[in-house]
């Protein structure tokens, strides 16, 4: 692992352990991995001469316990993976999400990461950047007591704020953009009729539908009780036929109540994404972000409270998953920071051979 590093970032220095000294640099040279020979030109792209094994983490993210929250596979060397494979890799692993780890090809940021679904590419997404940053740390390109990591992603550079106990990365908290909250372009009867849910338990809320992105956008639809969203049946080939507000976005519908809310949980939800191959999802942290935003903006929760907020998906799926989320507002109502956060744990580790 030492030696897959160090050729992956040359510019940086590891301890025996694997353990990062130095913030990683773009690769400029030669590099080795898995036996393959491969070649990394002045672009630093790197073109193999074989399909090399590929090394993925598996962890478990927005818990601590392994076999629940949010299945992810992230490939801590991606060099020599096109698009195309990635994608196909993704469908291969079957999560949610899949995440490939690159060199940064900006200065102001400590790696490139992508990420897909088995439907597509994503600009962001919250359990994939919360579970690689634990990957990292596990594989010592994140050192220990460090404070802030800065991924490059579709939507650009995204920070990430670190908790240590010791060595341990316990916590992190990733920064997402600021709302952009639209009136939905779907009737209501329309969306509870394809998501499957009594059009009354959604009344009942006297809230509104809105579509909301801080970075990839999804409707929120409000009910009245726990019972309303487990009752949800939804139709995927329905939900795939709604549109956005947002142009070119795919349909993510995401259903919540805050029945029952305790200062351990604020909001009980479900998410479906069919249209991004993801039927169900059991934990969203790109949603999450645009939940607390809904909350904050309808009122459901007070300013004082925008920064503890706690979300509980993937119950009704058998992997409860907890996403804590904070929002800063100014004293005109204004949004001004929206983070989602969470921990993960290593659930086991293998290669593929492609």
């Amino acid at each position: 692992m030492r030696a897959e590093l160090q050729a992956m970032m040359p510019n940086a220095s590891f301890s025996r352990h694997g353990r990062r000294r130095q913030s990683p640099q773009p690769v400029k040279d030669a590099a080795m991995r898995g036996g393959q020979a491969a070649v990394v030109n002045s672009a630093s792209r790197w073109h193999p001469r074989w399909m090399p094994d590929v090394r993925f983490l598996h962890y478990d993210v927005f818990t601590r316990r392994r076999l629940e929250g949010n299945q992810l596979a992230v490939f801590p060397d991606a060099r020599g993976l096109d698009a195309s494979t990635m994608q196909a890799v993704t469908k291969e692993m079957n999560f949610s999400e899949s995440t490939f780890i690159l060199p940064a090809e900006r200065p102001d940021t400590d790696i490139r990461m992508r990420i897909f679904t088995p439907g597509s590419e994503l600009p962001m997404a919250g359990h994939p950047t919360i579970g690689s940053t634990f990957a990292l740390a596990h594989e010592g390109v994140i050192t220990p007591s460090r404070p802030r990591f800065v991924f490059e992603l579709g939507v650009g550079p995204t920070s990430v704020e670190l908790q240590w106990r010791g060595s341990d990365l316990t916590f992190a908290w990733m920064d997402q953009r600021r709302p952009d909250i639209r009136p939905p372009a779907v009737a209501a009867e329309d969306l509870t009729r394809a998501v499957g849910v009594d059009h009354e338990a959604f009344r009942a809320t006297t809230l509104p539908v809105e579509e909301i992105s801080c970075g990839v956008p999804f409707i929120f639809l409000p009910l009245a009780t726990r019972a309303a969203v487990d009752a949800a049946e939804p139709d995927a080939a329905a939900i795939r036929k709604l549109r956005s507000a947002f142009a070119d976005g795919h349909v993510a519908v995401f259903v919540f109540t805050t029945e029952g809310a305790t200062d351990d949980v604020t909001a009980y939800s479900r998410m479906f994404a069919p249209g991004l191959g993801v039927f169900e999802d059991p934990a969203t942290g790109g949603a999450s972000g645009p939940l607390g935003c809904y909350l904050l903006h309808n009122r459901v929760v007070p300013r004082d409270r925008a920064d503890k907020i706690v979300s509980l998906q993937g119950v009704a799926m058998g992997r409860p998953s907890r996403i804590h989320i904070a929002i800063a507002s100014d004293e005109q109502g204004t949004i001004t920071r929206v983070q989602v956060g969470g921990q993960a744990v290593l659930v086991g580790e293998g290669k593929l051979t492609l």
